[in-house]
């Protein structure tokens, strides 16, 4: 198949695809095709955007490229669509932080890292999908363990958790995108703050099920310290 032909099919695939569009995928679609000559012409295709000044781009996110608007247009294209976004407060960003770096992990032991209770907020992240329970734990009770799910890589716009930056980075970039947007993190939710005596998580899954959004302001949480084992 001649690479220009190759470069247009690929261009409608990732138009047509709602989220990111793994390279086996792109392969199964096409068809008698090697998959390192798919990857090409992905990389010519990123880089004719690029180099022209297009208002689209090809982004690697999440084990998988897609289609995205060029950063720069963005004020343009708010005063045409206007979106609700996902609005994330402290404890929540600081939860998934604590998950993301030290997963897989139990509520128990995020609500020692925190010094708060966490079942709210980690109920509302399995709802907004940016977690997901991986497993159980091998002690008795065998509580939940939960890890970042592929909407977290997305989000943050990550090709995959080795591209996760130092925690200082991780929420000067949070930092960042609040002095952008003040209403980034809006109190919706109230968490409970009442310190509580440690115990495992119940045997059942339904804190995977979407539930009342009770979230809450910590007092004075601390920034989690990543795993170096």
């Amino acid at each position: 198949m001649e690479r220009e032909r190759l470069r247009s099919i690929i261009e409608s695939l990732l138009f047509i695809s709602g989220e990111p569009l793994a390279l086996e995928r792109m392969v199964q679609a096409i068809g008698k095709i090697d998959k390192k000559d798919v990857r090409m012409a992905v990389d010519e295709l990123a880089g004719e955007y690029m180099k022209q000044g297009r208002g689209l781009r090809v982004s690697e996110i999440a084990g998988g490229f897609q289609l995205e608007t060029a950063r720069e247009n963005a004020e343009y294209l708010a005063r045409l669509v206007k979106t609700r976004p996902i609005r994330l407060t402290r404890p929540s960003l600081e939860t998934m932080a604590i998950i993301a770096y030290r997963q897989p992990v139990t509520r128990v032991e995020v609500d020692q890292i925190r010094g708060v209770d966490s079942s709210g907020v980690i109920k509302t992240l399995l709802e907004f999908g940016f977690i997901q329970i991986v497993g159980r734990k091998d002690v008795p009770g065998r509580p939940l363990l939960y890890g970042s799910s592929k909407k977290f890589l997305e989000f943050f716009r990550l090709k995959n958790l080795a591209d996760l930056p130092s925690l200082d980075e991780f929420f000067a970039q949070i930092e960042e995108q609040q002095a952008q947007n003040p209403n980034l993190f809006e109190n919706r939710y109230q968490e409970n703050t009442e310190p509580k005596p440690s115990e495992p998580d119940k045997p059942d899954a339904s804190s995977a099920k979407p539930g009342d959004n009770s979230e809450c302001e910590p007092a004075a949480a601390k920034k989690p310290e990543p795993d170096r084992e």
